[in-house]
């Protein structure tokens, strides 16, 4: 991973790990959306559903700073079968804690560094989680596909006259 991160533009670097693990846990068959809210009013900065229905949290780390600031990722916990940490390649890994995972990504993919303990979800709290992604996800695919709509020849309907 060559691309170089700038540490003054947290913002921007936390994109950058966000857009290369989202390429990694497609790759590995899991599909994602970024800040969804949780039951619990938590936001993960990446919810992604695998092809067995196994929900995966992964939650940014842009700086030692970032990391050391927020406590509240154990509260995500309740929320998926595994937690695990993205961070760039020069953030010291020794301080992401053993019960959750480790990716290392920049702008262009990544790499899971050590898999998270998985803890099954109850198959109600798996139906919630799953319902919330689902939706979250139709109604940004939704915003997507009224961007910028006009009525034409090619609608379903007919404009009223």
């Amino acid at each position: 991973m060559a691309a170089a991160f700038n540490e003054d533009q947290p913002v921007r670097r936390a994109a950058e790990i966000c857009r290369g693990t989202m390429r990694l846990i497609a790759a590995l068959g899991y599909y994602g959306v970024t800040e969804m809210t949780l039951a619990n009013n938590r936001r993960a900065d990446i919810a992604a559903v695998g092809p067995g229905g196994d929900i995966w949290m992964i939650e940014i780390k842009s700086s030692i700073q970032d990391f050391k600031s927020d406590h509240k990722w154990r509260e995500y916990m309740d929320y998926c079968d595994r937690l695990t940490f993205a961070v760039a390649s020069d953030f010291p890994q020794e301080l992401i804690p053993p019960e959750a995972g480790l990716i290392v990504a920049d702008a262009f993919y990544g790499a899971v560094i050590r898999d998270a303990p998985e803890a099954r979800l109850a198959a109600a709290r798996r139906k919630a989680v799953t319902l919330r992604f689902a939706r979250l996800a139709a109604s940004r695919l939704t915003s997507v596909n009224d961007t910028g709509w006009t009525p034409g020849e090619d609608t379903l309907t007919s404009p009223l006259p």
